[in-house]
């Protein structure tokens, strides 16, 4: 019998079903918390873990394998836990690209059709008309990240009448729903004429302030920034001065550092900066814990039959 844990507070009854009829078929035996405080003290002897949480990881001597239902890795990671190989991290990559894609989506709408100074304007109960606004259609998109989220969003910025939508990896090799991909060595060669930049990259040492100073400067004045992935991908002080003197167009942030952000942080009164609690991937969405469960249930099948699990993350890559 296989022992195991699943820490969550976002399961539905179907969700625990399903879970429960995976492990019931295959050896397991799972207990359910709703949060870390009430698995605290219970899980030390835990083979299979479902939980984002670092305590309950490093406070199981015995585990072998634990599930994310979330994407970003880097917080399970720096427990050191995973390191050689022995322990496996799985995460939920693939469940995130429809939400997060939707968040993109309404971020840079709200940009193009200066929404956040129009809130200001009826705020003070005022009639005015005259603001310029854009349109997606006919714009030029940048994504820097072609995985789930950055598929999924290039997908609806094209269904949307995207004039282009370009992307930036490691390797240079074009999925789906891109008219081009090039690599980020190329970044500043091909980013002259566009309307949005996205970013959808996890946080790791490679993606550390990938969006720098240089390359902030050298976006055009129309552009906007829009962030999805970790708020460390940016050089926030960079990005700041750029908006402040109009250097670029206005951004949206989903991710910052440090998060929370304290109240007198300059992001906040960043000229057209907004600013949302890391919110764009919220798991109240059925349809994404269910992939997170599907997910993890697969890889049950496949761990108790000694199989390779899939969505493994690389300690040393992040990801």
């Amino acid at each position: 019998m296989i022992r195991g844990y699943v820490v969550a507070d976002f399961l539905s009854k179907q969700n625990i079903r399903t879970i429960n009829r995976t492990a019931d078929e295959y050896g397991y035996q799972l207990e359910f918390f709703a949060n870390e405080q009430e698995a605290a003290g219970h899980t030390s002897d835990a083979e299979v873990l479902y939980s984002y949480k670092a305590e309950l990881i490093e406070s199981a001597p015995g585990l072998k394998w634990c599930h994310s239902p979330f994407a970003g890795a880097e917080k399970l990671l720096a427990t050191g836990v995973f390191d050689s190989g022995e322990v496996i991290l799985t995460n939920s990559s693939g469940a995130y690209g429809r939400a997060i894609s939707e968040y993109i989506i309404m971020a840079a709408l709200m940009l193009m059709k200066q929404i956040p100074e129009y809130r200001k304007i009826t705020d003070e109960r005022r009639w005015v008309q005259e603001l310029p606004t854009r349109s997606i259609c006919g714009s030029k998109i940048a994504i820097i990240g072609t995985g789930d989220i950055g598929r999924n969003a290039a997908a609806r910025f094209s269904a949307l009448g995207a004039a282009s939508v370009i992307g930036f990896n490691r390797s240079g090799r074009k999925p789906e729903y891109f008219d081009k991909v090039y690599r980020l060595s190329e970044f500043e060669d091909r980013i002259g004429d566009i309307d949005v930049l996205v970013m959808c990259v996890p946080g790791t040492q490679e993606t550390n302030n990938l969006l720098n100073a240089d390359r902030i400067a050298a976006l055009p004045a129309k552009a906007f920034v829009i962030n999805v992935g970790r708020g460390t991908t940016i050089d926030q002080n960079a990005l700041i001065a750029a908006l402040d003197e109009e250097r670029i167009a206005g951004a949206s942030l989903d991710v910052v550092v440090p998060e929370p952000l304290p109240p007198e942080h300059p992001l906040w009164t960043a000229k057209n900066c907004i600013i949302t609690p890391h919110m764009s991937g919220d798991m109240s969405l059925p349809y994404t814990v269910d992939i997170t469960v599907d997910i993890f249930c697969e890889n049950m099948r496949r761990y108790a039959a000694g199989g390779e699990l899939i969505n493994r993350v690389d300690p040393a890559s992040g990801y």
